[in-house]
């Protein structure tokens, strides 16, 4: 009988800790992630896509979602998104990263970020822009930063490694790395497969 209890016991640990849960602000649990792959972002952006950007609906909506590229740190994914039907198309931001709720207990969280074609275009275009406007100053000094605001989303540029910027996206509670490598592939990738 005490065995019996120890395995059940055993075995409501293991689903509890490996569940995911949806939250407050869209934000969803995962007990058990090391990293949040390109491939972990397109499963569950699909979701957060029908339900949340492009609508819930009865009748069969063909949709399409393309990774575009993962930040190295695995706290950032870009995922471009068409759907005909609904004439509406963008880009997804998938963050991933540690939340720590009241009680102090850290837990790994993913949440997406819609920015529709035009916004999406505005938003890369931006930062390509105080990039290009900014790198004598960037290059200057490791200390040098630049910031700005973009709908809700807080940009933070600095110099990284090997004399290549990185950018730092805060949102939502995330603070997520996007170095120059996979800003430039989600970028060149938006541009090539917009409709």
């Amino acid at each position: 009988m005490k065995r019996s209890a120890v395995l059940l016991i055993a075995i409501l640990l293991t689903i509890g800790t490996s569940a995911q849960m949806a939250t407050g602000n869209n934000l969803k649990f995962f007990w058990d992630a090391k990293e949040f792959s390109k491939d972990v972002a397109l499963f569950h952006s699909k979701q957060f896509l029908f339900t949340n950007v492009l609508g819930v609906s009865t009748n069969t909506v063909q949709f399409e979602v393309i990774p575009l590229a993962a930040a190295s740190s695995g706290e950032l994914t870009t995922l471009l998104y068409n759907c005909n039907s609904k004439k509406k198309e963008g880009l997804v931001l998938g963050f991933f990263g540690t939340y720590r709720n009241n009680n102090g207990f850290a837990s790994q969280v993913y949440a997406y970020k819609n920015l529709e074609k035009e916004k999406a275009t505005e938003f890369l275009t931006k930062i390509q822009k105080a990039i290009e406007d900014n790198t004598r100053y960037l290059k200057g000094e490791d200390n040098n930063n630049i910031y700005f605001s973009y709908d809700d989303i807080d940009v933070l540029i600095c110099n990284g490694d090997d004399n290549r910027y990185l950018i730092r996206l805060f949102w939502n509670g995330f603070d997520s790395s996007w170095e120059q490598t996979a800003f430039q592939h989600s970028k060149k990738r938006f541009e090539r497969n917009l409709k």
